[in-house]
């Protein structure tokens, strides 16, 4: 006696059902077959359940975040203060073992240190309240240039600074040479100060960041900036604007007014 072996082709269902599963990854078999049949295909559910069950989609997929797509400007120095400034974080640990954070903001035009502060952890929170202390001393600029990290891609960090009118440029994912002014910022920090060392409490940390910062500002040449520290550029940007300001009033005084000029 002889038996009809039948053989399915479940190519096109398998397809399909790979696709839902990336696509919905956190739903189940009710929601597929739904939207198989709404769709217009003719699989039944038993079917549908048999491939699934083979597939092993009953075992919950890992949800990825998707970052969106990033394209910040190219990286460019700033004609004035206040333009741009980058964040960055890094990490160390106190003698005891207990990990810290440190986060760095800097000014992209002269590459003045704006804040560097050290917390057991830097929730976005904590950000939004240094950049809270900076608007008191400095005002707010016009862009902030980040990488993807959790702390600067929360709603919470982008509706401050939606808020604020600041745009909040992130680079692409793997890229820090896109960040590369707080990058460069961060390796002189952990040479003179992270690796120099050894913390016994957060508070030390924090009293040696200070001042390694205000040395920094003060003291540290910058080739770029023609070996001058950030104070220093930034004193000498200053004079240039006042020097500016002031000869484009004596011109304008020594222009004949325009009644003058009517009347004559």
């Amino acid at each position: 006696m002889w038996y009809y072996d039948s053989k399915k082709d479940d190519s096109e269902l398998i397809a399909k059902l790979n696709e839902l599963a990336d696509k919905l990854p956190t739903r189940g078999l009710d929601e597929y077959v739904g939207r198989l049949r709404a769709q217009g295909y003719p699989w039944n559910r038993k079917r549908i359940y048999r491939v699934y069950k083979m597939m092993r989609l009953e075992k919950r997929r890992k949800r990825k975040r998707r970052l969106p797509t990033r394209n910040p400007e190219p990286l460019q120095v700033p004609s004035r203060p206040n333009h741009c400034w980058s964040m960055d974080f890094m990490s160390d640990a106190l003698e005891n073992g207990r990990r810290i954070r440190v986060l760095n903001i800097i000014d992209d035009f002269n590459r003045e240190a704006l804040w560097v502060d050290g917390q057991y952890s830097y929730p976005s929170e904590f950000v939004i309240r240094a950049l809270q202390n900076l608007e008191v001393e400095r005002g707010l600029p016009v862009k902030i240039r980040v990488d993807n990290g959790p702390e600067f891609i929360s709603h919470k960090l982008r509706d401050y600074c939606k808020v604020k009118g600041i745009n909040l440029e992130h680079i692409k994912p793997g890229t820090p040479t896109q960040n590369a002014y707080v990058e460069r910022f961060n390796r002189h920090f952990r040479e003179d100060v992270l690796d120099a060392y050894l913390f016994s409490s957060l508070q030390q940390v924090n009293i040696i960041c200070d001042k390694w910062k205000k040395d920094y500002n003060d003291n540290h040449p910058h080739r770029s900036l023609g070996y001058r520290s950030p104070k220093a550029f930034k004193e000498l940007y200053s004079k240039e604007i006042i020097y500016s300001e002031s000869v484009k009033a004596k011109i304008n005084d020594s222009l004949p007014s325009p009644a003058l000029t009517e009347s004559t």
